[in-house]
């Protein structure tokens, strides 16, 4: 304890001590989790720190537990394409990470995976550290960052096929979790979301509407998800006599979904429903058919994915399929904390069922 700390009347574990009738050795081993103490006694120090607010010193019991009390989120190849590569390598290398990290925070989504994870942290006194592996150099510091324990594990975010952090991480015998099925197996427990099953209510509801001249914008079919949704709507409007159905590629962002809106309106003008891999991409295809002079849903019925914040913001509101990302997250944060309580336990997933949130949009 510094004399800073004693000046101004923080208090100690002797105080603690004091109030529980119990020895300072003892409240230490109860504060560091140690389980060799009477429940009753534990109860008592629990009480007594309470009444005192005594704080512990999180460094001085990290030293003893070896334990950081915080998790690295790791949002990893986000919004980086495999032809800009090269740039965004050297950029990293220079510092400048704005153009990444301007893509990540401009997305619903990593907001949404924040507030699932902070949830579930939060209330176990413990803290994330986010972190950004947008080049080689990048992720050898993630890495190295866990390596050294300056976090108890990591919790990552990977949108691109061929992105190699889960593997470095899995041959470096390092706890994580993944938001995703990755590309390629890797030994890493994951969450997910059955996104065909979710494209599948977006064409039966299309379908219902009596839409007979459907298109979709993709997702960046380098991205798992964006594939399983593209593979998903297809079979069903397959299923249901459709043998094809026009694609543009988007890539989750809104300037997308008005590229692709474009160009399939000028290759298909008297399309009646479109299915947007994402809300953002739905939301830029709305916009364009305004400007084209086409009613959304009465020329048009539009459905989006994820059932983000652009949804309700969309004009009209966004029918969509709701992705429930925060408690993806809260989950996959669990897994990662039951993964270093057992660090022998079995990898495993948890994958997560969507569901048709119905608004003006179709």
């Amino acid at each position: 304890m510094t004399d800073d700390r004693r000046a101004a009347g923080a208090p100690t574990l002797e105080d603690v001590a004091r109030a529980a009738g119990v020895s300072r050795a003892t409240v230490s081993r109860v504060i560091n989790g140690i389980r060799n103490v009477d429940p009753v006694i534990q109860e008592a120090v629990r009480q007594a720190v309470s009444v005192t607010g005594y704080t512990p010193n999180r460094a001085a019991r990290s030293l003893v537990t070896r334990r950081a009390d915080a998790v690295a989120l790791v949002v990893s190849g986000a919004g980086v394409e495999p032809e800009a590569a090269e740039e965004a390598e050297g950029a990293a290398a220079s510092g400048d990470r704005g153009s990444f990290t301007a893509q990540v925070f401009a997305d619903p989504f990593f907001g949404r995976v924040v507030t699932g994870v902070v949830g579930y942290l939060r209330p176990r006194g413990m803290h994330p550290v986010l972190m950004f592996a947008e080049s080689s150099r990048a992720r050898e510091e993630v890495v190295a960052y866990l390596r050294q324990g300056s976090a108890d594990g990591a919790l990552v975010v990977s949108t691109h096929a061929e992105d190699p952090l889960p593997a470095l991480i899995a041959e470096a015998g390092l706890a994580a979790v993944l938001f995703a099925r990755p590309a390629r197996p890797v030994p890493v427990s994951y969450v997910d979301l059955a996104h065909q099953d979710g494209a599948r209510l977006a064409a039966e509801h299309l379908l219902a509407r009596g839409c007979r001249r459907t298109a979709t914008i993709s997702g960046p079919l380098d991205v798992p998800a964006g594939q399983a949704r593209l593979t998903g709507f297809r079979d069903t409007m397959a299923r249901h006599g459709h043998a094809y159905v026009p694609v543009a590629e988007g890539q989750f962002t809104q300037e997308s979904g008005e590229v692709a809106m474009e160009r399939l309106l000028a290759q298909h003008p008297d399309l009646d429903g479109v299915f947007a891999a994402n809300d953002l991409m739905a939301l830029g295809a709305c916009h364009v058919l305004r400007e084209h002079g086409r009613s959304v849903p009465g020329d048009v019925a539009v459905v989006g994915f994820d059932d983000s914040s652009a949804a309700p913001a969309c004009r009209p509101p966004l029918t969509t399929v709701r992705q429930p990302v925060e408690q993806m997250a809260a989950e996959m944060t669990r897994l990662l904390l039951d993964r270093l309580a057992r660090p022998d336990g079995p990898v495993t997933s948890v994958i997560f069922e969507p569901e048709l949130v119905v608004r003006d949009s179709a």
